[in-house]
């Protein structure tokens, strides 16, 4: 995910920079909110599928990613938050809420044993 961020954010903002921008984040908030999301859960989907991990966690953990962004637009939309804030909150939030599914899935599977 972090691999996949980092070479993405590249590759973004040097194509922003082809087509005139100089701070895709800044000139282009919903957009860039988009590519972050992307950049950071197709390579970890790619990552945890090549390793063995099953599709339902795989799907969970990039629900969990795609949830947030999703709630970080309506919160740009409903002023809550800046937009020009929606890609970099997306960098910042991104990890916290996968630990989201992962409790759900501990807390599911200690269910499990116990029965």
């Amino acid at each position: 995910m972090c691999i996949g961020w980092a070479v993405g954010d590249v590759v973004y903002f040097a194509l922003a920079d082809q087509i005139g921008s100089s701070d895709p984040f800044a000139d282009w908030h919903k957009l860039s909110l988009a590519v972050v999301t992307f950049n950071m859960t197709a390579p970890m989907v790619a990552w945890m599928r090549l390793r063995g991990m099953g599709k339902r966690p795989t799907a969970e953990m990039a629900a969990g990613m795609v949830v947030l962004a999703l709630l970080i637009l309506v919160a740009g939309w409903t002023g809550i938050v800046a937009m020009e804030s929606l890609p970099w909150l997306a960098h910042g939030l991104m990890m916290p809420a996968m630990f989201v599914p992962m409790l759900l899935r501990i807390s599911s599977t200690a269910d499990t044993r116990a029965e």
